[in-house]
């Protein structure tokens, strides 16, 4: 996902007329310059907005945004959203459902996330290496079906909770009772997001708002240096 194409050439051309011809040999050096400082403006925008818009975003997340300058032969600098975290960003700014890494969406209920709401690497294959959890569906009585991860109540323990005595485990789901069933992780379909990032529109404002300023000073530190 990068930044749209934004161009300044007009600014360039108008600026190239008033210049000198010593001043004009530096001017495709200085613009180089110049559009290299403004995609790192771009950048640090647009990862502030990603901390702003995100409760809690990962730092892969608030990370993700690249840059690369241009160059005195190639007058193009390039902000763009690197390739593994632009295939789940990408509907926060087309629209769209959010993109899964597995076939579902991943909803923990009685298990410990990180600092991020997240599950930690691994926990789903530990889970399932676990004699008392299963992955699957559990069918209620009503016909419903709940697909997730699912932790089985220890010995005996079922029958203590019909009973009503202490130490009663049953558990519930959606206001079902399951049986003694602990649901650890549910699965779902993608959701529609709910966020608009606002990537595109934040990166057109900071280039125009930043691009003749930092012209100007790489033009007037590339005249300094010639002399």
């Amino acid at each position: 996902m990068a930044t749209p194409f934004v161009s300044v050439s007009s600014n360039a051309k108008e600026l190239r007329r008033k210049l000198t011809m010593v001043q004009r040999d530096q001017l495709p050096f200085a613009t180089a310059q110049a559009l290299t400082a403004v995609a790192k403006i771009v950048q640090a925008g647009e990862a502030q907005q990603i901390g702003k818009k995100f409760k809690s975003p990962t730092p892969f997340t608030r990370n993700s945004v690249g840059m690369s300058g241009a160059r005195k032969s190639n007058q193009e600098a390039m902000v763009f959203i690197k390739d593994r975290a632009a295939r789940y960003l990408a509907p926060y700014e087309e629209g769209g459902v959010h993109a899964l890494n597995g076939k579902a969406l991943l909803n923990p209920k009685g298990i410990k996330t990180n600092a991020y709401g997240q599950l930690s690497r691994g926990t789903l294959a530990r889970l399932k290496a676990r004699p008392d959890v299963f992955i699957g569906k559990v069918r209620f009585k009503d016909g419903r079906e709940v697909n997730g991860v699912w932790q089985r109540p220890p010995t005996g323990e079922r029958l203590r909770g019909r009973n009503g005595t202490k130490g009663n485990t049953w558990n519930k789901v959606d206001g079902k009772r399951t049986g003694g069933l602990k649901l650890l992780i549910r699965f779902g379909d993608a959701l529609p997001v709910d966020i608009h990032l606002g990537y595109h529109d934040l990166a057109g404002r900071l280039v125009f708002r930043n691009f003749n300023r930092e012209m100007g000073r790489a033009l007037a530190k590339a005249l300094a240096s010639a002399r």
